[in-house]
């Protein structure tokens, strides 16, 4: 990179740290930047700053939110004695874009995964128990991705949640094997969800 000038350069080599993003695509982000004028490479820096400054976690279900509760948690239209859990916020926003379900989520955080040294305590899963008593939760949606961790992840939740006397169930593998929710097409997550089964 030594033959871009250095502020180029660096701005290409931070681009390349975010993911999914290659070294030809940092650097048509970066002259894409360049040539973008003064306001609307400050609104891109707001942006970014507002994003780091504002947004924490939901205090309910582990969303980011802007405020102490995010939108869905607010939502009295909501079903409170339906849970979906998911791993992470992307999966509960492709979850959302289905408009099927309209009751409550919880946001693990990840999924256990022993060989990356993630255990169950270091997950939102203990954060789950108040609530389900707390809103009289009937049926709790495991939505973790098809993955062994995944796997891994809705089996320990079962085992924790079914002597609970709450109706555990899994979305169907509509999706396939080792995919992510947030990449599955509505249509896919429409039937995933549909067929959910007993875990």
């Amino acid at each position: 990179m030594l033959h871009y000038a250095r502020p180029l350069a660096r701005l290409v080599s931070e681009l390349e740290k975010l993911p999914g993003i290659g070294p030809k695509s940092a650097q048509r982000m970066a002259f894409h930047i360049l040539r973008m004028t003064d306001e609307e490479a400050a609104g891109l820096t707001s942006a970014v700053l507002d994003v780091k400054q504002k947004i924490s976690l939901c205090e309910e279900c582990y969303n980011f939110a802007d405020q102490a509760l995010c939108d869905i948690c607010r939502d009295t239209r909501r079903d409170r004695t339906m849970l979906c859990i998911v791993a992470e916020p992307r999966d509960m926003i492709a979850m959302e874009k289905t408009n099927e379900f309209r009751g409550l989520y919880h946001v693990l955080g990840g999924v256990i995964s022993p060989q990356d040294g993630v255990m169950p305590d270091m997950l939102k899963i203990r954060e789950v128990f108040p609530r389900l008593s707390r809103n009289g939760v009937q049926e709790v949606i495991v939505a973790t991705n098809p993955t062994v961790e995944g796997e891994v992840t809705a089996a320990y939740l079962a085992k924790n949640i079914k002597p609970l006397g709450v109706r555990v169930t899994r979305i169907a593998h509509g999706l396939p094997a080792g995919g992510d929710l947030d990449y599955a097409d509505q249509a896919t997550l429409i039937s995933a969800l549909t067929w959910r089964r007993e875990l």
